[in-house]
């Protein structure tokens, strides 16, 4: 197995709790992203906002795999207040296209930071696409 990581996705805060991303065996498998950061939340309490922020960092993790957003095969999303699932339906059909990934959708009492609505995790084969 190995790690992967970007500069352009931040990394956990406290190291060698967790990873944001691994490969092994041709699948990848990424932690589940969220908006939050140092300087707070990107998109402040957009349910819409935060998830676009979440599928940019699952989408640079996903290349920096070595795949692409159509590699994805599985999603979980957690959401804080159910309603919101129509924003990130939305935030979602901007990423993927074709045959989408399997997908969960639950709501959970709350995230690992104040103010979060949203957390997403994602699996997939590398090269699955290409595939098909």
């Amino acid at each position: 197995m190995s790690r992967v990581a970007t500069e352009t996705v931040p990394e956990p805060p406290r190291a060698g709790m967790f990873s944001n991303a691994r490969v092994h065996g041709g699948q990848f498998f990424l932690s589940g992203m969220h908006a939050g950061g140092p300087e707070g939340t990107v998109g402040g309490a957009d349910a819409y906002l935060q998830a676009q922020e979440a599928f940019r960092r699952i989408r640079l993790l996903t290349e920096a795999c070595g795949a692409v957003v159509d590699d994805i095969l599985v999603l979980r999303i957690y959401l804080t207040d159910i309603a919101d699932r129509v924003a990130v339906g939305r935030a979602r059909s901007e990423v993927f296209s074709g045959d989408f990934p399997c997908s969960t959708l639950v709501e959970v009492s709350a995230l690992v930071e104040p103010g979060l609505k949203v957390e997403i995790e994602a699996q997939g084969v590398l090269g699955s696409h290409a595939r098909t």
